[in-house]
């Protein structure tokens, strides 16, 4: 396992805090392809429809180990066999899925290895903490990735009222974006 996964491990896990500050890591660059789409495996995708099946193995004749039911729930597709993709949640969870009900798009999860009474995450005007704090966003929220620098992301939120909320968030609380990635 590479030292990047067992960050993300430990993080999902929500054991890296005990750990003390770890190393700033990354996805391999340049690292593994999918011999089936050609894209970089691991990757970071989301759910496309609020009801996924995991399947134990990549044909639906596997018995249904989970069904998830979160639209835009970022997964990592850690491996693929024709029209299926193993994925993992930020739990651990790993099971396999159809190609087609994943989406490219860009979502992550707000410190989903917080738990209990936890404070809320600030969320930025601008990428500088000194910056005014424009909404504080509760573990587990998903916000859609505009853009990552590497240690920001400008990301948007859906709240009440229909109006989003845009700003940006340290790299390090999200998790469905690698240490140090930057997303254009």
């Amino acid at each position: 396992m590479t030292a990047w996964r067992v960050r993300a491990h430990l993080r999902a896990l929500g054991v890296a805090a005990l750990l003390g500050p770890l190393p700033a890591l990354a996805a391999p660059a340049g690292g593994d392809v999918g011999k089936v789409s050609g894209l970089p495996v691991p990757r970071f995708v989301s759910l496309k429809t609020d009801r996924v099946n995991l399947r134990e193995g990549p044909s639906k004749d596997n018995r249904t180990a989970w069904v998830f039911q979160r639209a835009g729930l970022p997964v990592e597709i850690v491996a693929e066999f024709e029209t299926w993709r193993r994925i993992r949640d930020a739990e651990g969870t790993e099971g396999w899925v159809l190609h087609s009900l994943l989406s490219g798009r860009r979502t992550a999860l707000v410190s989903p290895w917080t738990k209990g009474d936890a404070a809320p995450m600030p969320l930025y005007e601008r990428a500088d903490e000194r910056a005014e704090v424009v909404a504080r966003l509760q573990p587990n929220v998903i916000v859609n990735v505009k853009q990552c620098t590497g240690a920001w992301c400008r990301v948007t939120a859906a709240q009440a009222g229909g109006r989003d909320l845009d700003g940006y968030i340290r790299q390090e609380w999200l998790w469905g974006v690698y240490p140090n990635e930057r997303v254009e």
